[in-house]
């Protein structure tokens, strides 16, 4: 494995481009430029204590941050982000935090889009700290998307909203989910027989026309498992929305779900989707990291390449 310097505990920003340009660029933007390049893999971050084992690392927040920045060195220019799971930085306290702050640093220095898997939901002020915490300019923690729990209403989530129009940042709303017991809550309809996980959808499509219209790719996304039947949860898939709607789509890889079958999952919407995964690529160490997800990032492509 090799040698990673450390950096300072701050996050180092380019000296090159200024903090407004870099907010005049919406999210959706770049993730439309990250699709013109044809990356779609999310690599995740999930520093397991099992897959430190695995790696022959300490399970502290030592050995995260060495796997978290390992993965991001092995990101850069094949993966479209990375998505660090922070409850697994978070177990470790303050030391995790600080670990996390260097991953987030590595990935900024080498201009690769952060998703912090962080699922944050409240209401009012608390909402409203929670985004200041993850995506305000210059904050330790600052990441290029978050993702939100909108389960107490989608305005809710209004805290967040003056860092996606005006500093370039996104979100991915929770909306279908894998663990079976969000099924009767996201599969509830409404008195109009509109399931509550297409309602997400729904608020979604509706900020992002309204917001960003245009732009080709919106800055407000959903997560929407890959090894679901997202019909069985009322969302129409058979249409392409403009602007497309990102999909942060867990579960190919070691959960099951198989890339080759991107376009039946996904139909309409599938040319947003952001393939995550972590344990496909985690497991086996470190040695091979590189290769495995640039093996994950050409299945990817070829899958959606193939459905155009």
């Amino acid at each position: 494995m090799r040698q990673i310097d450390r950096l300072p505990y701050r996050r180092q920003f380019r000296s090159d481009v200024s903090a407004d340009e870099v907010s005049a660029q919406s999210f959706g933007a770049r993730l439309a430029a990250e699709f013109a390049a044809g990356r779609h893999l999310c690599a995740g971050i999930d520093p397991h204590r099992e897959l430190l084992v695995d790696w022959g690392l300490e399970d502290s927040a030592d050995g995260a941050e060495r796997m978290g920045r390992e993965v991001v060195a092995a990101a850069v220019g094949v993966a479209a982000c990375v998505k660090p799971q922070i409850s697994f930085f978070e177990r470790f306290g303050s030391a995790g935090f600080v670990a996390l702050e260097r991953v987030l640093a590595d990935a900024r220095a080498a201009e690769v889009l952060v998703i912090g898997d962080v699922k944050r939901g409240d209401i009012g002020s608390t909402f409203s700290a929670y985004a200041e915490a993850w995506l305000a300019p210059g904050s330790p923690l600052e990441v290029d998307a978050m993702t939100v729990a909108p389960y107490m209403g989608f305005e809710t989530l209004k805290g967040a909203f003056p860092f996606v129009r005006e500093h370039g940042k996104g979100m991915f709303v929770l909306a279908a989910t894998s663990n079976p017991e969000a099924r009767p809550v996201q599969t509830a309809t409404s008195e109009q027989g509109v399931t509550l996980a297409q309602t997400m959808v729904s608020h979604a499509n509706a900020w992002n026309a309204r917001e960003h219209g245009s732009d080709s790719v919106g800055s407000i996304g959903v997560v929407l498992g890959a090894t679901l039947n997202l019909q069985e949860f009322g969302i129409d898939v058979s249409r392409r929305v403009e602007p497309s709607l990102p999909v942060l789509a867990p579960g190919f890889g070691h959960q099951g779900a198989r890339v080759e079958d991107i376009a039946k999952i996904y139909g309409g919407i599938g040319d947003a989707v952001l393939a995550s995964e972590s344990r496909s690529i985690l497991a086996g160490g470190g040695e091979h990291l590189a290769a495995r997800i640039q093996h994950r990032a050409n299945l990817i492509t070829q899958a959606l390449e193939e459905t155009r």
